[in-house]
């Protein structure tokens, strides 16, 4: 019995020098480590297929995360330098059409400046048909491609990585999760 008893404290103290050990060896507030990776010359594809064209605002923060970050140092690129394309094939084609220019004032502008950036806003010809529009209809920097799918396939062989926008519902405010 004292044999176990003493074998029992001997496990004990060594159990906590190794957890004194340890929690020594361990920084006091460690923190999260910046990193800057290098970015080149970026093909990128911006999937858009949206259930609400109310969503089309927070749609094109997929583009301004890519384009803005890329413009900015330490980057600091320029449009050339950047290959991204918008393909747009949902409910928010009617956010392109010129008839609905005052509901969708502020998404057509943001829109706008990316295109005279560089990015390339493209429609998918056979939604915005069921749509009943004509590229007549569609604002000057948007170019009407045959079908969506078909797109994507092409430029996703030209080796453009695809970005899907996905927008959900929010039912929360950042300052309700935090």
């Amino acid at each position: 019995m004292r044999h176990t008893i003493l074998s029992h404290l001997l496990r004990c103290l060594c159990t906590a020098m190794l957890l004194t050990g340890t929690l020594q060896a361990a920084p006091a507030l460690a923190q999260a480590k910046v990193v800057q990776t290098p970015y080149k010359n970026p093909k990128a594809l911006v999937d858009i297929f949206l259930d609400d064209p109310r969503k089309m605002s927070s749609a094109l923060y997929w583009v301004r995360s890519l384009v803005n970050p890329l413009t900015e140092a330490p980057y600091s690129m320029f449009a050339e330098d950047m290959h991204i394309i918008v393909l747009i094939h949902g409910t928010e084609i009617v956010t392109l059409a010129k008839k609905n220019e005052e509901r969708y004032q502020e998404v057509v502008q943001r829109m706008r400046y990316y295109a005279d950036m560089g990015v390339k806003f493209k429609v998918c010809g056979l939604a915005m048909k069921d749509y009943g529009y004509s590229p007549d209809d569609l604002y000057d920097f948007v170019e009407v491609t045959p079908s969506a799918i078909t797109e994507l396939m092409h430029w996703q062989n030209q080796g453009y990585a695809l970005i899907p926008a996905i927008v959900q519902d929010k039912k929360f405010s950042i300052e309700q999760i935090r």
